[in-house]
């Protein structure tokens, strides 16, 4: 009987190790390339850095002059309810409005049906506090200072970055009516701090489900409109917060922003 048992037990652990790892790319069928666009807009108007004047739900003029922003950890959802993580190496993204070639987050996924995408605005704790080699790419905090989105004084990541001029903005030193939104903060090393990071899930039923195969580009096409980072739970002032940075003022405007993101239709 013991035999028998033990005989049992080993192909139970055979099987248990055979299983698919949904996360796992060698336990997948092919993989093909999924691209997710990010177009930046403000309001129903298209975002044009340093030219055009809009209006924030506090009646506050204003334009923009950098917008740029770190997406990571990307996750679609199967039809069948499946998930599928794309790996975490291949997953941080730097999407700068002032370089076009950035607002396409390139990805390769196993050929299916996928109708419900998920991301990261921000980058996640575990990452922020690995190794510097493990820490490459737009991640790397010598090439991140170049496109400013790394606080050496913080030894921390700037999930956001938004400036621009506005008439109720206070005068600086330079002499510019300058505002700044630099929001990070993944909740602390060794003690809690702010923790702006922030996951979106996005529906992509009712604009079309994303059917990447092999021999085609799959594009998910979203919009962020940066409008509701001023209009959202809370309506941001520039005339009250002109500079918010590792503040607590910082968690309302990351409240805002979470709900920039929808989407707008796929290409098969």
């Amino acid at each position: 009987m013991k035999k028998y048992v033990f005989m049992a037990s080993m192909a139970m652990l055979t099987l248990v190790s055979c299983k698919k790892d949904v996360n796992d790319d060698s336990g997948e069928s092919e993989m093909v390339p999924l691209s997710v666009e990010f177009d930046n807009i403000v309001g129903g108007q298209n975002l044009f850095l340093n030219t055009v004047t809009y209006t924030n739900a506090a009646g506050e003029d204003f334009n923009i002059s950098m917008l740029q922003y770190f997406i990571s950890n990307i996750s679609l959802r199967r039809s069948d309810g499946s998930e599928y993580v794309v790996n975490q190496d291949s997953s941080y993204f730097l999407i700068r409005e002032s370089d076009a070639a950035t607002r396409f987050a390139r990805i390769k996924v196993p050929e299916g049906d996928y109708k419900q995408l998920s991301f990261v605005l921000g980058v996640d704790s575990l990452r922020s506090t690995m190794d510097i080699t493990k820490r490459t790419g737009v991640l790397d905090p010598s090439g991140g200072m170049e496109d400013g989105m790394y606080w050496g004084w913080n030894s921390g990541y700037i999930f956001l970055k938004m400036e621009g001029t506005s008439s109720v903005a206070p005068v600086d030193p330079s002499g510019q009516r300058k505002f700044r939104y630099h929001i990070g903060g993944f909740g602390g090393y060794s003690a809690p701090t702010i923790n702006n990071i922030k996951k979106i899930t996005i529906d992509l039923s009712a604009s079309g489900i994303a059917r990447p195969r092999k021999g085609r580009n799959a594009n998910i096409h979203l919009m962020t409109d940066i409008m509701k980072l001023f209009n959202g739970s809370t309506t941001i002032s520039i005339a009250s917060n002109p500079t918010v940075m590792f503040g607590t003022y910082s968690s309302s405007i990351a409240s805002n922003y979470a709900a920039m993101f929808y989407h707008d239709h796929t290409e098969n």
